[in-house]
């Protein structure tokens, strides 16, 4: 009886629970407020050059925040059609298929001793790399200029720009990959070995394989800094071996009155990183979320 009456008194006196989630807590709406502003931040400029994309510039000058009233295919059209712009997407997808290859290659190769072997300068050299995310490669630019151009003689190459890009995009890839390779129980690679297979075979066979999601990440990540390149395809490419961002500038430059066709221009430019990035976003947070947990 004393049980079943204090019940009662009980749900009286604290009430209901409240709902994990329910979004109640202090700071909730100013969270989603900034969230918003964010979000607009981000998508505007943006959202702004797409919908100007499809208006004349008599709109522009006219209406700079209208919507296209009536809306104009040609900007695009002849963006589509110039023979340019394809050269430049072609070097585009070339210098990051090549960086991303490398990259994701070169950065597995390295991350597995730091993972999986014991030796004592492991750590030291570990952080080496985690201090390279501190070195922008603004300062080596000019040393990593007469590097490719003199010495290498690789300039106005895909792989005089790709090979650089790669080196400075390997930090944060051993830094992605490291944890993966080690949640991997060594009870595996400890069977592995038992049945016959070597290391380079537990390497390519099973470890390959499991860390599937890390290679995705930042061969992701790879590859959208890669397209978004501006600093050094600008010294160490000329010509038609011209990236989409140079092209932009160029075209920019030599149709400055034109402001709806560099509209077009710069939005058909970031779509391919773009819809790239979307498609694999759910890969990147599921990469990151095992990097963290690693």
């Amino acid at each position: 009886m004393t049980v079943t009456a204090d019940k009662p008194q009980t749900r009286r006196r604290f009430g209901r629970a409240p709902k994990e989630g329910s979004g109640r807590g202090e700071g909730g709406p100013i969270v989603y407020l900034v969230a918003l502003v964010v979000v607009a931040l981000t998508l505007g400029p943006v959202l702004y050059a797409v919908f100007g994309g499809f208006r004349t510039n008599a709109q522009l000058a006219a209406d700079p925040a209208g919507m296209p009233d009536p809306w104009v295919f040609d900007n695009y059209h002849r963006v589509l059609t110039s023979s340019s712009f394809w050269t430049f997407a072609i070097n585009s997808t070339a210098i990051a298929v090549i960086t991303t290859a490398v990259t994701v290659v070169f950065g597995l190769m390295a991350a597995y001793p730091l993972a999986r072997y014991q030796f004592r300068w492991r750590e030291p050299l570990f952080m080496v790399f985690v201090v390279g995310l501190l070195f922008p490669a603004t300062v080596a630019i000019i040393p990593l200029f007469i590097l490719i151009t003199r010495d290498l003689s690789m300039g106005n190459t895909w792989w005089g720009v790709a090979l650089p890009q790669a080196a400075f995009a390997l930090p944060m890839t051993i830094v992605i990959l490291r944890p993966f390779l080690m949640a991997i129980p060594r009870e595996m690679e400890e069977a592995a070995l038992i049945d016959g297979a070597s290391r380079v075979q537990f390497f390519w066979r099973v470890l390959l394989p499991l860390s599937g999601p890390g290679m995705i990440t930042v061969g992701v990540l790879a590859f959208v800094g890669s397209w978004n390149a501006y600093l050094l395809p600008l010294l160490l490419l000329q010509g038609q071996m011209r990236t989409l961002p140079l092209g932009v500038a160029d075209f920019s430059s030599q149709y400055s009155s034109d402001t709806a066709g560099v509209f077009a221009f710069t939005t058909l430019a970031m779509i391919p990183a773009l819809l790239f990035f979307l498609a694999m976003q759910r890969r990147i947070v599921s990469g990151l979320q095992g990097a963290v947990k690693g």
